[in-house]
């Protein structure tokens, strides 16, 4: 299966392999850009041009499989974590959950698709089990399906962007002295439109929190500043191609406002709960890899910072080229965790 991960700005595209010893390889990534509108909040406003898209990309891609993972937006799924008693058959399991599910799901059960999966013993209740339940109204999902099988791909798992870069950032976090045991993670994924933060420790969750600042708007002060359209704004800025004063005048000052932008984040996060310091600062998504930003990050955090690569450790197919991986690994968490689902039941 490819993992498919489709955000406001783009399309990106991961297809994983396996070494007998079980190592994965990275065969190929890609991704196709959109411009500005064509999907907001979540919503795919433009499925003709956004599906056109998606062609090109596995085209350009080289994929030969066509089964598909894809995502949810996290404001698009309803989650709930509850307890059931253990040893229900699986009908019975269903039939609970459904009960439960509409204490939680604002909308009758007939419009939504429902799912749901046992994480393990319960931690509060002997004898029971955790049950995480996910839910999503049926045209939002059916919108994602359609995508799939316009661009001629066959939607095999559906599921929530945000499980699937921590599945991902499982394998960063792994990485890290003594595999990260009970450190705390703060992960910054910074997109086009939206920064989330992520405070990890191991698998568990501990905060998520979305907030409005991303790459567009270093596109938009390109634009304003040097007299381009978004759309070229977002091509020199991608390719390199600015004037001479570009860092001074825009990217120092930038770069400066979104690290203290995280600082922010950070103490809004120390505020809220018992805790007053994490371990590392992790950086994702395309904006991540800007020129100053992890020293600046550390600087104003006074936490240890790294810019996150995916595909740390695995070995390389014949297909991926060393140099482009390098400069867009951080934008491929989400696909990362995608394509990882082919080998997480």
């Amino acid at each position: 299966m490819i993992g498919l991960d489709v955000s406001s700005s783009s399309a990106k595209l991961v297809e994983l392999g396996q070494t007998p010893s079980g190592d994965l390889v990275l065969e190929r990534f890609a991704s196709e850009p959109f411009e500005k509108g064509w999907i907001a909040d979540g919503q795919i406003e433009k499925f003709e041009e956004v599906a056109d898209a998606v062609r090109r990309l596995v085209a350009k891609s080289g994929a030969k499989t066509r089964d598909v993972v894809m995502a949810m937006p996290q404001s698009a799924v309803i989650t709930k974590r509850i307890v059931l008693p253990a040893g229900l058959r699986e009908t019975e399991m269903e039939i609970q959950v459904e009960s439960e599910a509409h204490q939680y799901i604002p909308f009758s059960l007939d419009e939504v698709s429902l799912d749901f999966c046992v994480i393990g013993p319960s931690a509060t209740s002997v004898g029971d089990v955790d049950v995480l339940i996910a839910a999503s109204r049926k045209d939002r999902v059916q919108d994602r399906q359609g995508l799939a099988e316009a661009a001629g791909l066959k939607p095999v798992v559906l599921d929530i962007e945000s499980h699937a870069s921590r599945l991902a950032m499982g394998r960063v976090i792994s990485s890290l002295p003594e595999q990260g045991k009970d450190m705390l993670v703060a992960l910054f994924e910074i997109g086009a439109d939206t920064a989330g933060l992520k405070v990890l420790r191991g698998d568990e969750m501990l905060y998520d929190r979305d907030q409005t600042f991303g790459g567009a708007q270093l596109t938009q002060l390109i634009s304003r500043q040097y007299g381009f359209s978004f759309e070229e704004a977002e091509q020199k800025k991608l390719a390199g191609d600015l004037p001479e004063d570009f860092e001074s005048t825009l990217l120092m000052p930038f770069v400066d406002s979104l690290a203290h932008e995280i600082g922010r984040a950070l103490q809004y996060f120390f505020t809220s709960t018992p805790h007053h310091k994490v371990d590392y600062v992790m950086l994702a998504g395309g904006t991540a890899s800007l020129s100053g930003l992890r020293e600046r990050v550390k600087e104003v955090t006074g936490f240890a910072c790294r810019v996150v690569n995916p595909f740390e450790n695995m070995k390389l197919g014949s297909a991926v080229r060393e140099g482009k991986l390098r400069r867009e690994a951080p934008s491929y968490l989400t696909a990362c965790g995608l394509a990882m689902r082919r080998f997480v039941q």
